[in-house]
C-alpha cells in the first residue's frame, strides 16, 4: 500500500505523522543533554532487496550512560528464510520469541526513536535495512542523524601514520580495542549493548567538562 507521495503527506499514516512531529523539537544543544539510540538488526542475509529483518535491538543513552530501563527488542514473523544464516544469529524459522509483522515493527521503532540521533555500526547497512522496509510500506526514509561507531573509532586512530584510514573495522574489532565484553554477540539486543558501550567510551575520549555539542558529537565520524 503506498500511503506516501514526496508531494503530499495528507495520506501517510498515523504513526508516521506522529515520528515527523518529533522533528519540530530540536536536539538539545549540549551532547549529554541529548538522547540516543544505540541499535542492531539481525537479517536474513545482505541484499537489500531480497533480505529481511528478523530481529532488532535498541538501547536508549541519555548522559553517557546506558537506559537498562527503557530498552527494545522486536522479532518480526518471517517471510523469507535463509538457513545458512541461522549460525550466525541463532533465529529458527519458527522461533520460540513472540513475532509480530514488519510493519508492526517498523511502528514500534519509529515510537521508540522518535528524533534521536541512531548509534550503529557499519550502521549504513541496519539504516538501510530499515529504509527498504519502510519503502515496502510506501514510506520515506528514516530522518534522524546517524553516528557510525566503525567510523567514529576510525577517527579516534586517525592521528596515527600506522592506521589504515579506509579499513572497515569490525564489532568484534572494535570492542576488544576498547576492553568491552562481547556477551550476547549476534543477538540484535546484545549487539545494541555492545554499541552503546562502544559508542560511550569513544564519546569520553571526545568529552570536555560536558560542554561537546550535539552537533560537534554528530559529526565526529
Amino acid at each position: 500500500m503506498k500511503w506516501f507521495t514526496k508531494k503530499s503527506t495528507d495520506d501517510a499514516p498515523g504513526f508516521w505523522k506522529a515520528y515527523l512531529e518529533t522533528f519540530r523539537e530540536p536536539l538539545p544543544e549540549f551532547a549529554h543533554q541529548t538522547t540516543y539510540v544505540a541499535f542492531d538488526t539481525e537479517t536474513t542475509g545482505f541484499d537489500f532487496n531480497q533480505d529481511r529483518i528478523l530481529a532488532l535491538g535498541a538501547v536508549k543513552i541519555l548522559d553517557n550512560q546506558i537506559r537498562l530501563d527503557d530498552t527494545l527488542e522486536i522479532y518480526t514473523t518471517q517471510d523469507h528464510f535463509n538457513p545458512d544464516t541461522v549460525p550466525i544469529h541463532g533465529i529458527l524459522h519458527n522461533p520460540r520469541h513472540q513475532t509480530i509483522s514488519e510493519l508492526e515493527m517498523l511502528k514500534q521503532f519509529l515510537d521508540y526513536i522518535g528524533n534521536a540521533p541512531l548509534i550503529a555500526h557499519h550502521a549504513n547497512f541496519d539504516i538501510g535495512m530499515i529504509n527498504q522496509a519502510l519503502k515496502r510500506h510506501g514510506l520515506p526514509p528514516l530522518k534522524n542523524k546517524v553516528v557510525d561507531t566503525m567510523k567514529f573509532y576510525r577517527r579516534g586512530l586517525i592521528t596515527s601514520n600506522l592506521v589504515d584510514k579506509q579499513r572497515s573495522y569490525s564489532l568484534d574489532e572494535v570492542a576488544e580495542k576498547l576492553n568491552v565484553p562481547l556477551k550476547d554477540r549476534h543477538t540484535a539486543a546484545g549487539d545494541a549493548f555492545i554499541t552503546a558501550l562502544i559508542f560511550m567510551k569513544l564519546w569520553r575520549r571526545w568529552e570536555k567538562k560536558k560542554s561537546l555539542k550535539t552537533k560537534t558529537l554528530i559529526r565526529v565520524q
